[in-house]
């Protein structure tokens, strides 16, 4: 089986001034296709730290992916380490010089002389097509018994140089690079599958699913945790994909039986595009008014293309008064009650869905932190309101960590109460 390393290059990186999101996306796109990432490395803008690494790399696995350092300026090494690593010397490509100048020309622009060095590649490797900026990618593969400048011995590995700028790096990966890699492992099929689950945590999804957890099963079951999506990567590897694909859907099955409504959805899904598309379906409408969240439920929901046919009003009360002007709360019950409240939830949402004529409006208040003025009431705390055909439904919730992520909770969880009620 094929094994990937990923290498990303960058002194704004190894700082902490960026954070590496290449690095996961890049993980996370080769593991859905059955190839296991065992190494990263993290290194700065040095030609012999990069070369170390490139052999390291090659050493662990038979595919590795680079990130960074394809720049214009004097700091960007990746294609002179990348030669070096070769033993070979950088050759101007006119065919890219040309595509970088129209680039510039393209955009009334005038091109720098530094940016005549992207179309410099190692002698005998690939160009990767950037339609999207001016760096191209490098690809090539070092065949049996290729000695490397230290005289290490590579076997058939598979290298890719990539920008670091993810929108670029991610368009050459999806368009040139993985259709690579799958001509790559044609010794083994795989076929991968994601689960989208909410309501319930890690570890009760683990202990429903028993056995069908096991590291030494094939299809293997992953699990992963992000705000409290959490995803179960079903991969089967068998010699043929028809093989492949009937282990993947026996396993969808036996999953979807024994976790019910927790599944809401597959693939790259979001609560949000269900329920959207659940709204269409049904030709309703939503509204939502918010506190502690800040408008953050709607940014979600207005994300999904074509929400306007679904959503019609936002309203964020982060006040009281601001909650008894835009959405009549009555003042006196926020005065008994408190602004955080069950009562409180249940009279913004009805108040939404009567100002916005919306068949469905969502009340959200709590407690986003640090702190609280309230001892009875802590951070984390949140009541969730789904108004609809003259009931409200109020649901009470305590969530931990920070704002940063009892907030996102909040409005997933919020999502995912407007989906079973649809």
């Amino acid at each position: 089986m094929k094994k990937a390393s990923i290498v990303s290059i960058g002194n704004e990186i190894l700082s902490g001034e960026t954070i590496d999101t290449n690095a996961a996306y890049l993980s996370s796109q080769l593991f859905s296709s059955g190839i296991p990432v065992i190494s990263s490395y993290t290194i700065g803008d040095c030609q012999d730290s990069i070369v170390r690494r490139l052999e390291l790399a090659a050493d662990d696995a038979d595919i590795v992916l680079v990130t960074g350092g394809l720049g214009p300026t004097d700091d960007d090494l990746t294609r002179q380490a990348f030669a070096k690593f070769l033993n070979v010397e950088l050759t101007l490509r006119n065919e890219l010089l040309e595509k970088i100048q129209q680039f510039f020309t393209s955009r009334n622009r005038q091109m720098s002389p530094k940016n005549k060095i992207q179309a410099y590649l190692p002698a005998n490797t690939k160009a990767i097509t950037n339609n999207l900026g001016t760096a191209p990618g490098i690809m090539f593969v070092l065949r049996s018994s290729t000695t490397t400048e230290n005289g290490a011995e590579i076997k058939d590995k598979l290298f890719f140089a990539l920008p670091g700028v993810p929108s670029e790096m991610k368009e050459m990966f999806e368009r040139t690079v993985l259709p690579k890699l799958k001509t790559f492992t044609t010794e083994q099929t795989v076929i991968a599958l994601k689960l989208k689950c909410f309501g319930a945590g890690e570890s009760t999804i683990a202990e429903k699913l028993g056995d069908l957890m096991q590291r030494n099963r094939n299809p293997l079951i992953n699990c992963t945790a992000n705000y409290g999506v959490v995803t179960l990567h079903i991969i089967a590897k068998a010699k043929d994909k028809k093989t492949a694909k009937e282990m993947v859907e026996k396993d969808k099955k036996s999953l979807t039986k024994l976790l019910g409504k927790l599944i809401y959805g597959s693939g790259e899904q979001t609560l949000a595009q269900v329920v959207g598309e659940k709204l269409a379906q049904k030709k309703m409408t939503i509204a939502v008014a918010e506190s502690c969240t800040g408008g953050l439920l709607a940014k979600l929901i207005t994300d999904i293309p074509g929400a306007s046919r679904y959503f019609t009003h936002g309203w964020v009360t982060y006040s009281n008064a601001a909650k008894v002007k835009e959405l009549g709360v009555p003042a006196d019950l926020i005065e008994k009650n408190g602004a955080v409240s069950s009562e409180v939830a249940q009279a913004m949402a009805e108040g939404a869905r009567k100002k916005a004529d919306a068949d469905i409006a969502i009340g959200i208040t709590g407690i986003a932190g640090p702190s609280t003025d309230n001892s009875q009431k802590p951070v984390g705390l949140v009541y969730i309101a789904l108004a609809s055909n003259d009931i409200c439904q109020v649901e009470r919730f305590t969530f931990s960590h920070d704002r940063n992520f009892i907030r996102p909770i909040t409005c997933q969880t919020a999502l995912n109460m407007i989906r079973l009620k649809l």
